[in-house]
């Protein structure tokens, strides 16, 4: 049975949404949401959580355009996840996460609560439905345009 140790990250530009998963693979969680300040304080704090995690693999949303196309957050996320996986010497793979963020507003909403009070509440939602997406991913057979750096 494979072993997992990745963290999925939900990039927004004031905001990181983390999340983390069991060793099989088999729950997932929103860990915590990064207050974004600046390029090394965002590797300390993701650095921090994924060497206590003991972390291989960075699962990363990439925010694709509806028409599918890479627009210029999406640019900016595959910036960011770079340097990242230089910075912590980690690989890095691409989820598409379009429409994470609304799903996970409506994941808070039914339970309850309100999403506009709590916005790191849905960063760590939506991280925990991309790095979900990848390990549903990684069960089924190998599918064309996952991206691997």
């Amino acid at each position: 049975m494979p072993q997992y140790a990745a963290l999925g990250l939900d990039v927004g530009r004031r905001r990181i949404g983390v999340a983390g998963c069991d060793r099989l693979g088999i729950t997932v969680q929103g860990l915590t949401t990064i207050v974004r300040r600046d390029f090394a304080s965002d590797v300390a704090a993701i650095g921090a959580i994924a060497q206590e995690r003991q972390v291989e693999l960075l699962v990363i949303g990439l925010p694709y355009s509806m028409d599918g196309s890479l627009g210029s957050q999406a640019k900016q996320t595959q910036r960011f996840a770079s340097r990242l996986s230089k910075a912590l010497q980690l690989p890095i793979t691409y989820v598409d996460e379009r429409l994470t963020s609304f799903e996970a507003e409506e994941l808070i909403k039914a339970e309850g609560r309100s999403p506009s009070r709590d916005k790191g509440a849905i960063d760590r939602k939506a991280a925990a439905l991309i790095l979900q997406q990848w390990l549903d991913e990684q069960r089924e057979p190998r599918r064309f345009g996952s991206t691997q750096h």
